[in-house]
């Protein structure tokens, strides 16, 4: 199982970025039954939680310093997950991971790092003052 994250870059502050997550193999072409969760790691901290989807796509968490700003979503198919990043500022930047889980209630939203299964390479976002 392969995740596939893109959409990261530079932008000012304020400015506006979506980040797309999509599976990747033979076998796994949606996220069908999968939670999925965005975290990001800024250098010298803690990968933290960001945003997540339950399995049931239903329930949507977010972090306190994102809520109001990000909005994860996903299409009919489940083909992508994206995080919608708007008034984006300088503390945004980190690199960002999405990750995807089998596992865990159907309705709840997996906020730590050792609920997911299967992890992204990261992608770059740089926020300019």
């Amino acid at each position: 199982v392969q995740l596939q994250a893109s959409g990261g870059g530079l932008v000012q502050a304020g400015g506006s970025l979506r980040l797309s997550c999509e599976p990747s193999g033979l076998t796994f072409r949606t996220f069908g039954d999968y939670a999925v969760g965005w975290f990001r790691q800024a250098p010298g901290k803690e990968r933290e939680f960001v945003a997540g989807m339950s399995r049931s796509t239903r329930a949507l968490s977010y972090a306190d310093s994102v809520k109001g700003r990000f909005t994860i979503s996903t299409d009919a198919s489940k083909s992508t997950v994206n995080l919608q990043m708007n008034r984006l500022n300088p503390e945004d930047t980190a690199v960002y991971y999405c990750a995807a889980t089998a596992r865990g209630p159907y309705n709840s939203v997996m906020k730590r790092l050792l609920d997911y299964q299967y992890w992204g390479q990261g992608t770059q976002v740089t926020v300019s003052s």
